[in-house]
């Protein structure tokens, strides 16, 4: 009868409330309970922060909280394994899907960063820089008489049949440019001298691509749409994510190579006089050229990763690995720690019987799940620098900069203390009188 009576007026029966006001009580009641914890949480976080970095500079004495957080992962030996395997395996799959997606938006705007131009001519329609359509070299001289525009250079990048030694071909990715302070030449030079590369002839290669090729590198002769050619210049590290070989030429040998019109070219690289607006000369060369358009560098890099990204399934694919890999790892994570936490409800059941107060459970379950996460992460960063120097020189190399690893690490943290707090609701469910019972 009087549990009667409480349960009454909870739903505000009692005081003559609607369902509705007592909702909309309750719901901001629930979300003050809700900050509150948000609030004591970050309190507890920023505490354990400042307590590592104490900790490690030998200024204080690890206190009990810290001492049965310790005793709690490390006791049960096979269990805390069996939590970090879980952790690394899934941050290591999360890193190299994370990775080779940083790596693809890399590779498919190598060439456009590495250009020195103001803005980029091209024909209309163009999707990305392995696009080759041709222009007129007629577009040259209108885009020099337009205002603002101090030179403009032209670059042919067309595909062509390299005669592989040991019999058949295989498709290259041509990169013609005459040597000058716009052109697109190679760089990452490991062999060979780059004004070399202006002699007959010559060509540039890198040698992630040598037996793809069928050659041993500097020196050698070779045969491009049955037209002799000599590998001048060797490149590390510059690859298409297509996994076409780049092969670099003079302008005009380039044209030779691809069976192209003296007069054609892919693009034409703008360099902007002093003080000219970029977007003010962009339009006026749109108005000027026929049959093509003008697009800054940036707008180029969006367009391609665009259509790299939405227009075909590869980088649709790895952008679905990338976001899978997250979901399970998070999912593993989770899970992995929420177990763990959960055997020791009994015990943190005593320290409630005892007296030791909601902060102090919470405290302690937060720091087990940091100090997981710390230790995992950082077999998970070992792991993938191993995995980043293996595939260095591979045609789709797994690349994770500062920035991703920092990004990897809140994530890695995150995960964990969200499963802490799932674990923690678990544990303040657990009545405190079980301790008697056992």
């Amino acid at each position: 009868m009087r549990w009667a009576e409480s349960s009454g007026e909870s739903r505000g029966e009692s005081r003559g409330e609607s369902w509705g006001d007592f909702i909309s009580r309750s719901g901001r009641g629930g979300l003050r309970r809700v900050g509150g914890f948000v609030s004591r949480t970050a309190i507890n976080l920023w505490s354990a922060v400042k307590f590592a970095a104490s900790l490690l500079t030998g200024r204080t004495v690890p206190p009990l909280f810290f001492k049965l957080a310790a005793r709690n992962l490390f006791h049960d030996r096979l269990r805390f394994a069996a939590t970090i395997t879980g952790i690394v395996f899934s941050m290591v799959l999360v890193t190299v899907q994370m990775g080779l997606f940083v790596s693809f938006r890399t590779m498919v705007t190598t060439m456009i960063d590495h250009a020195g131009a103001d803005l980029w001519i091209m024909p209309l329609g163009t999707k990305c820089f392995e696009d080759p359509a041709l222009l007129d070299e007629r577009e040259r001289f209108r885009a020099l008489s337009v205002p603002g525009v101090a030179e403009a250079a032209p670059v042919l990048v067309s595909f062509a049949q390299w005669h592989v030694p040991s019999g058949g071909t295989t498709p290259v990715l041509l990169i013609g440019s005459d040597r000058n302070e716009l052109s697109l030449q190679p760089w990452n030079i490991v062999a060979g001298d780059p004004s070399d590369l202006a002699t007959p002839d010559a060509i540039a290669i890198d040698r992630s691509y040598f037996e793809r090729l069928g050659t041993t590198g500097l020196g050698d002769t070779v045969e491009i749409r049955d037209l002799r050619a000599k590998i001048r210049l060797v490149t590390d590290g510059i690859r298409s994510f297509t996994t076409t070989p780049f092969v670099f030429a003079p302008l005009d040998r380039a044209r030779t190579y691809a069976g192209i019109a003296p007069n054609k070219a892919t693009y034409l690289l703008v360099r902007l006089q002093a003080g000219a607006d970029a977007q003010t000369v962009r339009r006026r060369l749109n108005q000027s050229v026929a049959k093509a358009e003008a697009l800054t560098p940036d707008a180029f890099r969006s367009r391609s990763r665009s259509f790299w990204l939405f227009g075909t399934g590869a980088g649709a694919a790895l952008f679905a690995g990338a976001l899978l890999g997250m979901i399970v790892g998070v999912i593993i994570v989770a899970q992995t720690l929420y177990a763990s936490t959960k055997e020791f409800a009994n015990e943190f059941a005593t320290l409630r019987a005892i007296g030791s107060s909601r902060r102090y459970v919470y405290t302690v379950i937060v720091i087990q799940a940091l100090m997981s996460a710390v230790v995992g992460f950082g077999i998970a960063a070992a792991i993938g620098m191993i995995i980043v120097k293996v595939t260095a020189h591979s045609a789709l190399p797994v690349l994770i900069p500062a920035g991703l690893l920092a990004g990897l690490f809140f994530l890695t943290v995150a995960m964990c203390v969200f499963s802490a707090i799932a674990a923690i609701v678990h544990v303040m469910r657990t009545d405190p009188a079980v301790v008697f019972t056992r």
